[in-house]
């Protein structure tokens, strides 16, 4: 399908996309690596009278370490992120999650910045971001401001992004000591988007769980972080008979989705295994 007609600006600063995002409102959308905002003009969901390509901004493409933390550019690329020697050796979970994403020509031109603004329910980055504890850096008309992964996701594709605001950063701070993660994902085969995804750190101390973080995707409207699971594990020997108690807390009173793809009960079986599996693999890798 053709997306109906636009006009294509290109952006050279991030102060001038804020600037035009102010001037055009509503009737404009931003795109850097287009995977998501392209699609959905194809199908006539978004026609925007104006698209503001941020996508060669200078400064927004990098990864580099600041202090204790790892920053990610907004339009760092899923390639960037799965084949940086920085993330594997630092933020390896990142990297595994990075390679799971869609196919090799959206991991080469898709951007960890547009998947988060877009919000999908199914997209892999919210889980791992938000049990890795991350941070999303925006900047709009009235400056910057830093938003925690777990209060960045809201709702069908909805976010805590204000209008005229651009991601600009992600910021992931580094594990502890004796701390494993691991993604785990039940796909959809063709875009391989997950169905149910989840993500676990883990930090083991003394024989015990001393600290754990679990989120999921895929599986509710938004991604979101399972305190129950966490709960359930911390304080307790990585055993797997600890660990299967706790991830069948999975999901517990969280409003799941159901669709063509997996019912509501079926999304509720898959967040247990998926839980299990990257709890598993986490606690090993401590």
């Amino acid at each position: 399908m053709i997306p109906a007609n636009f006009d294509y600006i290109r952006a050279n600063s991030v102060d001038e996309a804020i600037g035009l995002l102010q001037t055009h409102g509503m009737e404009a959308k931003v795109m850097a690596g287009g995977h998501s905002l392209l699609p959905a003009m194809k199908l006539r969901l978004s026609a925007p009278e104006k698209v503001i390509d941020i996508s060669r901004i200078s400064g927004l493409r990098y990864i580099r370490e600041d202090g204790d933390k790892l920053a990610i550019g907004a339009t760092s690329t899923h390639r960037d992120i799965e084949f940086s020697d920085l993330v594997k050796s630092k933020l390896p979970l990142l990297a595994e999650a990075a390679a799971t994403i869609g196919d090799p020509q959206v991991r080469n031109a898709g951007t960890i910045g547009g998947s988060l603004a877009h919000a999908d329910p199914a997209a892999d980055w919210p889980a791992s971001l938000l049990a890795a504890q991350a941070q999303i850096v925006v900047k709009g008309p009235g400056g910057a401001r830093t938003i925690a992964a777990e209060d960045f996701f809201q709702g069908l594709f909805e976010t805590t992004l204000a209008d005229g605001e651009l991601i600009t950063e992600i910021r992931v701070p580094f594990p502890a000591a004796n701390t494993g993660a691991a993604y785990k994902k039940f796909e959809q085969p063709a875009s391989r988007f997950a169905i149910v995804g989840c993500a676990a750190v883990v930090t083991v101390e003394n024989g015990v769980c001393s600290r754990v973080r679990v989120g999921f995707t895929g599986a509710a409207d938004h991604a979101f972080r399972d305190m129950n699971v966490e709960n359930a594990l911390t304080g307790k020997a990585p055993t797997a008979e600890n660990i299967a108690a706790a991830a069948e807390q999975a999901a517990q009173g969280v409003d799941l989705m159901s669709d063509h793809f997996a019912s509501e009960d079926y999304r509720q079986h898959l967040a247990k295994v998926m839980a299990k599996r990257a709890l598993s693999e986490a606690a090993g890798r401590a």
